[in-house]
């Protein structure tokens, strides 16, 4: 475990990776360490506050030994929605704060939460959907995808659970800003990632800062970046994010740069995301989204085999596992932790994570609740009062 020893004037401070942070109060801390490590500590001292030292929201580690479930929730642990590819979410948090994320990540004003999941408990879990969907839909090329809402790469483990995946998987790909990737990560990983999808949103470094709400951010590493995987054995896809009146011209600048590297050896070299507002998301102001209509207009006037279709990936219907209630049906359920946002809660049953809306329930507290949507094994509920 790497980690870095702070000590406050009421705390002891451990960041570990870099990412988590595990404040004790000193009292407490100076007790325990007369019999214990600091890794014991860190690990096993009930009086500890947990988190994400990037965000320093609070931070839930997730392991199979807390009995919380890792499907139910679009914000961490495994999504599938009915065809050959798993998406994988290890954590949440985000290293740069974009003025259009749809989720509202980094410097947040909607996410009070954040999550981690065990790699252990995640690869476990992965398996038994593959192994399902290999029994249910016979000769079938299985895909995890890492994505998430945030950096896959602040995750500590990313690099173990990338080799772990590639043992399981027929194909492994990952969603990333670039911004954490290094040339060395590159040249280990190749041999275990199939393909990175990676955000760019301009090749023009006043607006991609911009674009990316930091003034820090790097462009020209992410450039470089970006040349270096598509010389490697990793396929490289440019995925934008296209903002009407921020960033017109600089769509069609990085189609060229595209091509100009080589990306897409494998899969298309090109993903370029329509903007679509959000309730919680960030909506700069002056943005009209496109139709879609106009959206795939615009994408043909621009070239050929812009817009992407499930094939384009190998992308088919497969099994889904089953879901474990319907909609309509009532439960109660006692409240195990907080939500993304201010007024959702968590609770658990029947091995699924259950997402309760606008309540002012507690942590311990028993509710009633109905559920209102289970699709794709994403269960949402609505409190009866």
């Amino acid at each position: 475990m790497k980690y870095k020893k702070i000590e406050s004037e009421r705390e002891i401070v451990f960041i570990i990776y870099d990412v988590i942070e595990v404040r004790i109060p000193k009292k407490v801390y100076y007790r325990f360490a007369r019999k214990y490590s600091d890794k014991d500590i860190i690990t096993y001292c009930p009086h500890k506050n947990v988190y994400n030292a990037i965000t320093k929201r609070r931070l839930y580690y997730i392991a199979e030994e807390n009995d919380i479930p890792i499907i139910g929730h679009t914000a961490f642990g495994l999504i599938d929605r009915g065809t050959n590819l798993i998406q994988v979410r290890p954590c949440t948090g985000c290293n740069l704060n974009c003025i259009f994320c749809s989720v509202d990540e980094g410097k947040s004003k909607t996410r009070v939460t954040d999550y981690m999941v065990d790699i252990d408990y995640l690869v476990k879990k992965f398996k038994e959907i593959a192994d399902y969907k290999r029994e249910k839909c016979g000769d079938i090329r299985i895909e995890a995808h890492i994505d998430g809402q945030g950096e896959p790469f602040l995750y500590p483990y990313i690099k173990e659970l990338i080799k772990r995946l590639h043992e399981i998987a027929d194909i492994v790909s990952t969603q990333t800003n670039g911004t954490l990737l290094t040339s060395k990560d590159i040249g280990e990983l190749e041999k275990y990632l199939d393909r990175i999808n990676l955000s760019i949103n301009s090749l023009d470094e006043r607006k991609a800062s911009l674009l990316a709400g930091d003034p820090s951010y790097n462009l020209n590493h992410v450039v470089n970046l970006a040349k270096e995987i598509a010389n490697s054995e990793i396929d490289l896809l440019l995925a934008p994010v296209w903002l009407p009146g921020y960033n017109d011209e600089d769509i069609r600048e990085i189609v060229k740069f595209g091509k100009e590297i080589g990306a897409g050896k494998k899969w298309k070299a090109l993903g370029i995301q329509k903007y679509i507002r959000y309730k919680f998301g960030r909506n700069p102001k002056g943005v009209k989204p496109m139709s879609f209509k106009r959206f795939y207009q615009e994408l043909e006037k621009m070239g050929k085999g812009l817009r992407l279709y499930p094939k384009d990936f190998g992308i088919v219907k497969c099994r889904e596992i089953p879901r474990k209630f319907k909609v309509g049906e009532r439960l109660r359920v006692k409240i195990e932790m907080h939500g993304r946002i201010r007024g959702e809660m968590l609770a658990f049953a029947r091995d699924r994570v259950i997402q309760i809306t606008n309540t002012n329930k507690e942590v311990g507290d028993f509710v009633d609740v109905e559920i209102v949507r289970n699709k794709h094994n994403i269960y949402v509920a609505k409190e009866i009062k």
